[in-house]
């Protein structure tokens, strides 16, 4: 019994997790003021042909936030108003990070974190605050759909490798990449909006056999307590929609990390959801009308068979950009 238990995918995960606390290393965060621990170059396989879902189960994991999340990527968005209209905020603090350091200087009037978004909730996404601090900047979904190409051109990739994948499927090229030097870092021009966060999540690439897409996603920082169930999900859900709307089956997730680490202050909670035994995994069920990326809505994915361990709380550490 013991042997058929830990053949249960999530495994992959929690093996992963023993394996940080107890043999990787210790480095500060860039500006998030938390250290973390992490080893580099591990890769998880998920099997999305077999019917299952892998939302993670020893914790529950908020798979419609993850979901909608995803599409503001697929849509093209950069801008948390879309976002905070749906009462999602996990993009909040680094905008108003911004917004605060422009305050902290005299440029703009002080306001708390709540006042920030609740003003991003309250004005039109055409308004002048919205349009400056709703900004994320050039982040995933500009640059899947929407890459500034040096003769002026915006590039859609998205678009691209399904209709790539659907003339050509045995072909080896269909990349989609969100890491674009031009905004990133010290790379950046003088004055250029930088990305609020360079991609942590920064390319992934299709591949087809036998009559079945797969995706694999490569992941250079990834944050294994809080970011990494999300991404999961994401890119398990992204996998399905574009074996739909090719006119393939699913085939499989490959989630290549870079850096993979846990933060400190999440170290008792990881130690908790490492007590709990993984659960069946849910079902993952799209409406079969929808053929175009860009039609699908929330209202289209449906989760069934959801049964997780309770959630377990962990503070996000706000890292990332130029200090």
């Amino acid at each position: 019994m013991a042997d058929i238990e830990r053949s249960h995918p999530e495994y992959q995960y929690l093996d992963l997790a023993s394996d940080i606390l107890e043999n990787g290393h210790d480095k500060p965060s860039l500006g998030g003021g938390v250290e973390l621990r992490g080893v580099f170059g591990r890769q998880h396989r998920w099997n999305l042909s077999n019917g299952e879902f892998p939302i993670l189960t020893t914790k529950q994991v908020a798979y419609k936030t993850a979901f909608r999340e995803m599409l503001w990527f697929i849509h093209g968005d950069s801008n948390i108003k879309t976002l905070v209209d749906q009462n999602i905020h996990i993009w909040d603090d680094w905008p108003y990070r911004n917004y605060r350091e422009a305050a902290d200087s005299g440029e703009v009037p002080v306001l708390s974190q709540d006042d920030f978004i609740q003003k991003i909730r309250e004005e039109d996404f055409d308004s002048e605050f919205v349009r400056i601090w709703g900004e994320l900047g050039p982040v995933y979904g500009r640059q899947w759909r929407k890459w500034r190409a040096s003769d002026g051109r915006e590039i859609d990739q998205l678009a691209w490798a399904i209709d790539k994948m659907r003339r050509t499927p045995t072909r080896k090229h269909d990349v989609v990449t969100a890491w674009n030097p031009e905004f990133i870092y010290e790379m950046a021009a003088p004055g250029e909006k930088m990305m609020d966060l360079p991609p942590c999540h920064m390319i992934f690439q299709l591949d087809a056999e036998d009559n079945k897409l797969s995706l694999q996603m490569f992941q250079r920082s990834a944050d294994l307590f809080l970011g990494v169930p999300f991404n999961i999900a994401q890119y398990a859900l992204l996998t399905r929609m574009l074996a739909q709307v090719t006119g393939l089956q699913p085939g499989e997730l490959v989630h290549t990390f870079g850096n993979v680490h846990i933060y400190q202050n999440h170290f008792d909670a990881i130690r908790e959801q490492l007590s709990r035994e993984p659960r069946l995994f849910p079902k993952l069920i799209l409406n079969p009308e929808i053929k175009d990326i860009d039609k699908f809505t929330i209202d289209d994915i449906k989760v069934e068979g959801y049964n997780p361990h309770p959630p377990i709380k962990g503070e996000v550490v706000v890292v990332g950009g130029m200090f």
